[in-house]
């Protein structure tokens, strides 16, 4: 018999080369061998989920997760190891390690010390008891939407109203103050300027209205230097610093010094408090010293800020009509232009408008908005401004016509409920009128009035000043002459008070809400520098009125008092534990723009004039909810909201999970739940998403107080920075204190006081105890020499779903390979307000035990020195699975390719030699996920991009296969990049001659206006005229791509057509991952296939010759046109006549009867002696 074995055997070894050439031979005929890959990717896999489940602890976690849902009592003595877990050699407890000294508090590191010498020495350990305050204590419940989001509401209301009051304690005390001042036009008063506080002459003393001004720095107010005992008054540069006007108001203004103070002290969570005064001048609390631009020049005034605007006016209906006649030529026109903007400037998102220029015949600045009026928001404003450009003077003017058309679009308007149903008002820009037509008037608005005039007289020209001041008085307006451009704002500024005068005699006090939006102007005052941006906020304001009764028929309007109310501090109120891993809360206006919500990017990165500089997008404060809840094609979420309804919707939805690169690239689809209502109080309404499956349930646990304090404090754990658990901002002793001191203090009973929210701090508590046996598991991996010898393991850590973490280093950490992880520097990878951490979130969408591994993507740049890898933790109690934590660990980029190059050289042969591996040249390897990403190839510079880049023809054939699929996604709120090319007013300078003019022209403009202000005072069109031939960045629509695996296909082959050349490829998914493995042979060169790429593509509609051309441009490439004509009109044109739902301020004054039309205006006097003179230059100049 052994006789026969050998010579079989040896039998069997001659034939070995001859098979292994055989093997070689079928495939190459048949391709790449599927087993081969198989064998491959399950070493890989079977290796990696080795080393991420054991240096995470995931499945400690998990098992001792599981011991606690099944509780029992704590007097019956515990099985031998029931319930243990055994990983490695090493055996653990679900309860952790089993203390030396069982009485007094657990000394961290004791317990690894302690347990992992029983493990090792006791070959049949037994489990310690169960902790006493785990037992029984674990409950699962399922969130209930409805009340989670009224609950919410009424916490939203309280900051809110507390902000209010504030506001009209500051109107009070303004009101009274001025009711006492008595008018003195000769009053001389030292004030403190903003501009010139602290600052010396030339021989070290203070300069006038400057003096010492004592500033301290505060984190509270971004950390600027401030004066918490003062307020401080701004000027605009244009103004003069001593106008008895100015210094009267300033005088009476002081009084608000101290309700400033009072309010911040009763509410330390109040920002900027400030009063605009309607004489321009701006008075703000705490004091903070303001600095000019690079010109000297400070180019805020108060009265065009959009709280000032809203306060002080009801919403408006406006007709802007522009005189275009040939007389109109040249500097008036300009001047027209800029006046024209000026007053869109005081156009706010609840008033309506149109444009229309005349000569002899009628002309609307936008054609295909006829007999119409659009909502003023700034899309529309900025799009009327690209037309003024276009205007040009020629003709004759036929006032009359204009004036019919005007009132008749209004009087269509009113009487079918559009627009604002509210104000009205005709803005006339002109340079004269030969007659008064009154019989226009008394055809469409007298008797009643309803809508006023409001003639602005462009030129220095007085000779139909009479015709146009008297259809201001006749239609309870406001003439204006201007002559120059310096002229332009206080003059438009002047119809604001007008249109106040109603609401001033009824002397209500309505309180308004702003959109979420930021003040840059403020921001360059007070050269503040964040790197993370300025921040969104949202006023309240309120109107201040005279109150005298000499007054009181004559409606004079005062000013606005305000407050700012960060959004950040907003969204500290959302208690995001009980929201879920993709749950998130939102809110909306009453014109359904967003002021919160996680998918809103007001800020853009540039990296055109410095590195991760952030920039404000054009649009970002009218950002409708629409454009981010895109997948409501009906609206019918957003105009629920808008009509402040309470009620749920539900839909499925693809939400892309990296928000903070520029082009999104993971993408998750779910079913959400939305629960909405209003906010009383305020014009806003709240929504609550929840997404179902694990989304909806929550688990509750319960430890002793003295438990949870003792693992809360260890040097391991965090918790989420811009969560609350306790409110440490309403008491100025409370700053200092971090959230696990007040949490601290609270229950010890220290700080009874402290509003500290009970439940979650509860859940915390459960989550530190659970967890607490990671950090003695961690630390005794990193003491054992023997494991993570290369370092290719860096960080451990956790995450749960009340925002605490654990961190442990096996590395030390100036060797860390990226050192910004989980640090504020990453902003997905940690708990912010509005989301839980990247990898969290992707790890809970995947199949239970599965570990996802990516390379981390960052703002501004991609770190590809690392890999992540993380795992949710589920807890199934009675059908009920809720995500309760996430672990995960971060590997050298390196030490995990080089496990997979490892992996790829296995095969079955006996003798270990294999004839095919990812070293072979004909064969290339990749390891993709399941998003298309690259994570190795041999081409290391390959790493992180997106695999149809590097293999066009492959991923073709995979989206063909249905391996990946493809799904489109749309981006409301991107930035495309426009080249502004050469005007044509340019070229004209290269005319000697047209040279001189220009100079000659700008010069007299200079000496007629003789005031600095209007040198950078540049209209938006000359701002526009100088930028061509620049790169700028537009707001625009795009389209762009997401990939994501089929989960049901685990392993395909196939092949791709090359030019004639039959290349195959083999796909086959990481066991336990997200990961797959690609092996594609070399014989073929593929490369003139074209990539498949996550490219954005911009979404432009051009009007061609009445026909709808849908063009997409690529933001990098040419022009390419898709489609063909299928509409006469311009989609484009739609978009602006389109209007959403809306909900009407419930406030409206349009006019009073006791109202005093009186004082309607005044012409203005020639400033300087020698303008006659220069008339006949300025004549001859634009007469060439």
């Amino acid at each position: 018999m052994w006789i026969l074995i050998c010579l079989k055997a040896a039998a069997v070894q001659g034939s070995q080369p001859q098979q292994r050439q055989q093997q070689q031979q079928q495939q190459q005929q048949a391709g790449i061998p599927l087993s081969v890959v198989k064998l491959w990717a399950s070493a890989f896999g079977g290796e990696i989920k080795s080393i991420s489940a054991k240096y995470s602890g995931s499945q400690l976690l998990q098992k001792e997760l599981l011991s606690i849902t099944s509780p029992r009592n704590s007097s019956d003595p515990s099985p031998p190891m029931k319930g243990a877990t055994r990983i490695g050699s090493r055996t653990y407890c679900p309860g952790g390690w089993k203390d030396a000294a069982p009485r007094g508090p657990r000394k961290h590191g004791e317990g690894v010390q302690v347990g992992f010498r029983k493990a090792i020495l006791n070959s049949n350990p037994t489990c310690p008891e169960k902790p006493k305050e785990l037992v029984k204590a674990v409950k699962v419940e399922e969130i209930d939407g409805v009340k989670l989001v009224k609950n919410l509401a009424v916490r939203m209301e309280e900051m809110f109203r507390k902000k209010s009051e504030a506001t009209r304690r500051l109107v009070e005390a303004a009101e009274d103050a001025h009711h006492q001042h008595e008018e003195n036009p000769d009053l001389q008063y030292e004030y403190f300027n903003a501009v010139l506080i602290n600052e010396v002459d030339d021989e070290g003393n203070n300069v006038e209205l400057g003096g010492e001004f004592v500033l301290e720095p505060n984190d509270h107010f971004n950390n600027l230097s401030v004066n918490l005992s003062l307020s401080v008054v701004q000027v605009p540069t244009n103004m003069y610093n001593k106008d008895p006007d100015i210094v009267n108001g300033v005088y009476w203004s002081e009084a608000l010094n101290k309700v400033f103070v009072e309010n911040f002290e009763r509410d330390p969570t109040l920002i900027w408090q400030y009063f605009g005064s309607a004489k321009g001048f701006f008075r703000q609390y705490p004091g903070v010293k303001w600095h000019p631009d690079e010109h000297g020049v400070i180019g805020f005034d108060c009265r065009n800020r959009k709280w000032y605007i809203q306060a002080a006016t009801s919403p408006k209906d406006v007709v802007i009509l522009v005189d275009v006649s040939g007389s109109m030529k040249g500097l008036r026109l300009t001047i027209a232009r800029q006046t024209v903007s000026s007053i869109l400037d005081t156009l706010g998102d609840d008033d309506f408008f149109n444009i229309i220029a005349y000569n002899q015949e009628i002309h609307y600045v936008e054609p295909c908005l006829n007999g119409t009026l659009v909502r003023a928001d700034r899309a529309n404003k900025d799009h009327f401004r690209e037309h003024l450009d276009k205007l040009f003077a020629k003709g004759i003017g036929l006032l009359g016509e204009a004036l019919a058309e005007a009132f008749t679009i209004l009087g269509d308007f009113n009487s079918t409920g559009r627009g604002s149903v509210c104000s009205q008002a005709i803005m006339l820009v002109t340079d004269g009128a030969t007659e008064m037509y009154d019989d226009v008037f008394e055809k469409y608005n007298w008797p009643e009035r309803r809508v006023r005039i409001f003639p602005y007289l462009i030129g220095r020209e007085s000779a139909f000043a009479d015709n146009l001041k008297w259809m201001a008085c006749a239609n309870k307006g406001y003439f204006s002459q201007i002559s120059t451009l310096a002229d332009v704002q206080e003059n438009v500024m002047r119809y604001l008070h007008v249109m106040s005068r109603p609401k001033v005699i009824d002397h209500e006090h309505d309180t308004v809400w702003t959109e979420a939006y930021v003040d840059s102007a403020l921001s360059q005052a007070y050269k503040m520098r964040d790197k993370s941006g300025p921040s969104l906020m949202t006023t309240v304001a309120m109107p201040v009125f005279s109150t005298k009764n000499e007054t009181k028929n004559q409606g004079i309007l005062l000013g606005v008092v305000g407050t700012d109310i960060p959004l950040q501090e907003l969204m500290k109120l959302i208690p995001k534990h009980m929201l879920g891993i993709h749950g998130y809360a939102f809110a909306i206006t009453n014109n359904g723009y967003i002021l919160i919500h996680p998918d809103l990017r007001p800020l853009r990165m540039c990296f055109v004039y410095q590195e991760g500089q952030k920039r404000r997008k054009p649009n970002y404060s009218s950002v409708d909810l629409s454009e981010v809840e895109w997948e409501d094609k009906d609206d019918i979420l957003r105009n629920a909201m808008v009509n402040r309804r309470t009620g749920t919707f539900s839909m499925d939805v693809m939400k892309t999970v990296d928000k903070g690169v520029s082009v999104p690239r993971r993408l998750l689809r779910m079913h959400n739940d939305y629960f909405y209502t209003e906010i009383e109080g305020t014009p806003f309404s709240l929504g609550v998403a929840l997404s179902r499956g694990h989304g909806k349930y929550f688990f509750r646990g319960n430890v002793s107080v003295d438990a949870g304090l003792r693992d809360l404090e260890q040097p391991d754990v965090a918790l989420a920075d811009e969560w609350t658990y306790c409110n440490t901002e309403e008491e100025h002793e409370h700053r200092h204190l971090t959230q696990i001191q007040a949490i601290k203090l609270f229950l010890t009973g220290k700080r009874t006081y402290l509003k500290c929210d009970r439940e979650l701090i509860q859940e915390v508590l459960f989550d530190a105890v659970v967890t607490a046996p990671l950090r003695s598991y961690w630390t005794g991996l990193a003491h054992n020499k023997s494991e993570n010898s290369d370092k290719g393991v860096e960080i451990a850590f956790l995450g749960t779903r009340t925002g605490l973490s654990r961190t442990n280093l096996f590395v030390p950490a100036d060797q860390l390979s990226n050192q910004d992880f989980l640090t504020h520097e990453d902003k997905e990878g940690v708990f912010n307000a509005d989301h839980f951490p990247l990898w969290y979130k992707t790890a809970a969408e995947q199949v239970p035990g599965t570990f996802v591994y990516s390379i981390p993507f960052s703002t501004a740049f991609e770190n590809k020195s690392v890999v992540l890898a993380s795992t949710a933790i589920q807890l199934t109690d009675d059908r009920k699975s809720p995500i309760v934590a996430a672990v995960g660990i971060q590997m050298k980029l390196e030490f995990f390719q080089r496990k997979f190059w490892t992996a790829s050289r296995q095969c079955s042969a006996l003798d270990g030699k294999c004839s095919l591996s990812c070293d072979n040249d004909d064969l290339n390897c990749y390891l993709i996920d399941n998003n298309g990403f690259i994570l190795v190839a041999e081409d290391t510079t390959q790493t992180g991009l997106f695999f149809g880049e590097v293999e066009g023809a492959v991923m073709s054939k995979l989206l063909m296969m249905g391996t990946f699929k493809r799904i489109t996604l749309y981006d409301y709120q991107a930035v495309c990049r426009e080249y502004a090319g050469s005007s044509d007013s340019a070229h004209t300078l290269s005319n000697p001659f047209t040279v001189v003019k220009w100079l000659l022209a700008e010069l007299v403009v200079f000496l007629l206006e003789f005031n600095v202000y209007s040198w950078w005072n540049i209209d938006a069109s000359v701002k526009a005229q100088r930028s061509r031939g620049k790169t700028i960045m537009v707001p625009c629509d795009t389209e762009y791509p997401a990939f994501v695996s089929e989960r049901s296909i685990r392993e395909t082959s196939g092949s791709v057509d090359c030019g004639g050349c039959i290349r195959s490829f083999v796909i086959q998914q990481i066991p336990s991952s997200n990961l797959f493995m690609i092996v594609a042979d070399t014989k073929c060169d593929c490369s003139s296939a074209p990539a498949v790429t996550m490219d954005p593509i911009e979404i432009m509609y051009i009007l061609l010759m009445s026909c709808m051309w849908t063009v997409f441009v690529v933001t990098v490439y040419p022009v390419f046109i898709l489609d063909s004509c299928e509409h006469n009109e311009s989609l484009k044109c739609d978009r602006l006549k389109y209007q959403k739902d809306r909900k009407k301020p419930e406030s409206c004054h349009p006019f009073h009867p006791e109202e005093n039309a009186i004082e309607c205006g005044s012409a203005t006097r020639p400033s300087f002696l020698f303008t006659s003179a220069l008339l006949p230059l300025i004549a001859a100049v634009f007469s060439r």
